[in-house]
């Protein structure tokens, strides 16, 4: 098993002297641990591990199913479908700060919610955090505090834009949003839609326009953006963001 594991791992090298080197193992000695007929010793295998970013059980469990990540998203099954190559969001796509948005409320329709949520990057992978707004969370009769407020979100690149799934802590309610970036002045404006889980049958509305506007860090104006989080008519909304919701013309 080790030496099929080996093989495998060296399979993205194009040269086994050069990986040889890189490891500082002589290429016979190499050569024999990838035919299975030598066996590293301890301060090697180590050196070994530590270069493929595996552990000890290489020496008995085909290596894909080793990963050291063990995340649904990264794991064997679904690592072409939705690894690193889908969630590593280059900043230049979408950049670190925060993020206003708005779109048609679900619980209000002749009403707009405005909101600011946070991108950020752990590695290679983005990520969103927000609050819902306290006037939605009254409105749907549900408490107001931080905690409960509070929803995260995993960012997804796409071909045609970015993808980002969102839920409430312990998936109490969660939306699918879908933005690809237009043309502006400032160049920080994303279009798209949001869409939540419901039932076909239940009231209200499933699937309405969202508009991201990047904000920034800076605290001037992330906190005069944040002012402007809650339910607003039409006419309330920021000329931009107006235009680009659509609000006279149904979603389709």
């Amino acid at each position: 098993m080790f030496g099929k594991n080996l093989r495998r791992l060296s399979e993205r090298y194009q040269s086994i002297s050069e990986l040889s080197r890189m490891l500082g193992i002589n290429r016979t000695q190499f050569n024999r641990y990838l035919s299975g007929e030598s066996f590293p010793r301890p301060d090697v295998l180590d050196r070994i591990c530590a270069f493929f970013k595996v552990d000890a059980r290489i020496l008995l469990e085909p290596v894909d199913q080793l990963g050291t990540d063990k995340s649904i998203l990264n794991g064997p099954f679904l690592r072409e479908f939705h690894g690193p190559s889908v969630s590593h969001v280059p900043p230049e796509i979408f950049p670190t700060g925060f993020y206003r948005f708005s779109r048609l409320s679900f619980v209000d329709t002749s009403r707009f919610l405005v909101g600011l949520v946070y991108i950020l990057r752990d590695g290679e992978t983005t990520y969103l955090r927000g609050f819902e707004s306290r006037a939605a969370m009254r409105q749907q009769g549900l408490p107001e505090d931080g905690r409960t407020r509070e929803f995260r979100g995993y960012v997804a690149r796409q071909e045609d834009g970015i993808a980002i799934t969102v839920a409430r802590r312990n998936s109490m309610t969660c939306s699918f949003n879908f933005l690809s970036r237009v043309a502006s002045f400032d160049n920080n404006y994303w279009v798209g839609y949001v869409s939540r889980t419901m039932p076909e049958s239940s009231d209200g509305m499933r699937a309405v326009r969202m508009v991201y506007e990047y904000v920034g860090r800076r605290t001037k104006p992330v906190l005069a953006a944040a002012r402007t989080a809650g339910f607003h008519t039409a006419d309330e909304l920021q000329p931009f963001h107006r235009h680009y919701l659509k609000v006279n013309e149904p979603f389709v």
